[in-house]
């Protein structure tokens, strides 16, 4: 590329965090599919907390605002587009990137704990071995939960807790990170198990890939998701910890001018952003930054990584879900305010299903924070949307910081 600039690039902060905005789909601009806004993003994190909602229907929301549920579905379980699978954490992923997760999935597990080895040693001595059992069920009833299936726990000793405590259940974790079954349905939050030979479309893609082959297009899927960012940022990300040799592919990258070195403001450490990428940077650097006000989901990619996070935003976030209610500092699941280019406060939700509800018990404010008429109506805005998406008939606010008062009379 004769066009690329030479030597290291350098980047202010407000350019690396609105790059990193843009490259999220959470900016103004114009939005893409549902399918390729996920595609873009690499990954929707599972979790079944639903204070609010489920995090993988807000960081979808974030970005894209009020959808319907039924479209997302459609997506995963009847074009199988997207599939659920482990990324750095359990996650809807792109079909389209089925080798990058089959990388794991040929070398699960990596390593035998004894304690492991010990359970998986006993389960298989029984007859049939209970992976056998369980992949000849499937294949003769097809899709089922677990709870459908016979307990074949007898003789194979007591579980270690895991799975609910069933070894159907952690069998089953097992045969999936194996890519052996995979969900073909949910009803609820029960998922429902098939052999992923019936549930892989033909036309999805299977290249068995080399350490180096995996780790040179893994990371690019990364960093360009990411923005830009640093290699211990990139191996926490997207499929977290599976980049073998990474360094050594970050420069070859750098060679084959895929990657470019970019020095941050302030930052320290080596940060690399995907030449493809450049065109986007001269947007912003050119006055084409659309900012745009919205709620993260405590899970949200922007902020999945809570040292990124603070090194970019000097915003410190913890997720609180597991501490006392007397010791909380802000709530069970708080959402962050994104402000343009910046996260400048939090709120405090609950949804109540029964009333159709959204208590917003506090709202909390950075110490900069920007306190406009524009600031505060579009913090309104959010909320509101954040409710109609929801499906709430009226929100409820209690506690709101003095510099935006008029919150609570727009509320009102």
């Amino acid at each position: 590329m004769s066009d690329l600039p030479t030597g290291t690039l350098k980047l202010t902060n407000q350019e690396l965090r609105r790059l990193v905005i843009v490259k999220q789909h959470l900016s103004a601009a114009e939005k893409p599919t549902m399918l390729d806004t996920i595609r873009d993003i690499g990954c929707l994190q599972l979790d079944p907390i639903s204070a609010v909602e489920r995090s993988h229907m807000l960081v979808l929301w974030s970005r894209i605002g009020p959808y319907d549920e039924a479209d997302l579905n459609k997506l995963i379980y009847e074009d199988r587009a997207l599939f659920e699978y482990w990324a750095h954490v359990a996650s809807i992923v792109p079909t389209q990137d089925y080798p990058l997760h089959q990388y794991r999935m040929e070398r699960y597990p990596r390593r035998w704990y004894a304690q492991f080895k010990a359970w998986w040693d006993e389960v298989e001595a029984g007859d049939p071995p209970l992976s056998q059992y369980v992949l000849a069920t499937l294949r003769e009833n097809g899709p089922m939960n677990t709870k459908d299936f016979e307990d074949k726990t007898v003789g194979f000793g007591p579980s270690s807790g895991w799975t609910s405590g069933r070894n159907i259940n952690r069998m089953m974790d097992m045969l999936w990170a194996q890519g052996k079954v995979m969900v073909t349905k949910r009803r609820g939050k029960q998922r429902y198990w098939d052999l992923a030979e019936r549930c892989l479309p033909e036309w999805a893609p299977r290249e068995t890939r080399t350490d180096d082959e995996h780790t040179y297009l893994a990371a690019q899927r990364a960093i360009k998701s990411l923005g830009a960012a640093t290699a211990r940022q990139i191996n926490l990300h997207f499929v977290r910890d599976r980049y073998p040799n990474l360094q050594a592919n970050l420069d070859r990258l750098v060679t084959d001018e895929r990657l470019i070195p970019v020095e941050i403001e302030g930052q320290k450490g080596n940060w690399y952003m995907h030449t493809d990428d450049l065109p986007v940077l001269e947007n912003i650097r050119s006055g084409g930054f659309q900012p745009r006000t919205t709620l993260l989901s405590p899970f949200d990619n922007l902020i999945c990584d809570r040292d990124r996070t603070e090194q970019l935003w000097n915003f410190y976030f913890r997720i609180e879900i597991y501490v006392p209610k007397d010791k909380r500092e802000f709530g069970y699941y708080v959402l962050p305010i994104l402000y343009g280019d910046d996260l400048i406060g939090r709120i405090d939700p609950k949804f109540d299903r029964k009333s159709k509800t959204l208590h917003v018990y506090n709202i909390y404010a950075e110490d900069d924070a920007p306190d406009s008429d524009e600031v505060v109506d579009s913090i309104f805005s959010s909320i509101q949307s954040l409710a109609r998406f929801l499906g709430a008939n009226q929100i409820v606010v209690e506690n709101v910081p003095q510099k935006w008062a008029k919150l609570r009379q727009n509320l009102a």
